[in-house]
């Protein structure tokens, strides 16, 4: 069960009301669990991480404005091609939160590829014909 809700998220990011929340506090939510939730944290601690860590995810599909110009309308979106939590404010507020580092954690194994790693191993002979 998710610890914050979309109008706490609301209040730290503005958003599309078009664009449900539930999605990203969704996948926030299980983050915090598997990375935050074992070290200690009280429920309020754990609902902040949650709540930055949810607009962090926002951000992703609905890209922050960098600049915005009214004549000739023009606009530049915040962005950075990169992995992890770092790619936001949001998520580097997350992980600044997270004092004891379970989602730095997360990032940097994001930032190496070793999340989630497909390791082959080929059992049979080099050349069958041998």
């Amino acid at each position: 069960m998710a610890r914050t809700t979309a109008i706490l998220v609301g209040g730290i990011i503005e958003v599309d009301s078009a664009i449900p929340l539930d999605p990203f506090i969704e996948v926030a939510n299980v983050l915090v669990t598997q990375c935050c939730s074992t070290v200690g944290y009280t429920a309020t601690k754990l609902e902040l991480i949650e709540r930055w860590l949810s607009a962090h995810f926002y951000t992703v599909r609905d890209m922050r404005a960098e600049a915005e110009k009214a004549g000739s309308v023009s606009e530049k979106k915040q962005s950075k091609v990169d992995l992890g939590f770092s790619t936001s404010h949001y998520g580097q507020q997350a992980m600044l939160i997270d004092y004891k580092g379970g989602l730095a954690a997360l990032n940097k194994r994001a930032k190496e590829g070793s999340i989630g790693a497909i390791v082959a191993t080929w059992l049979g002979k080099e050349n069958p014909n041998v």
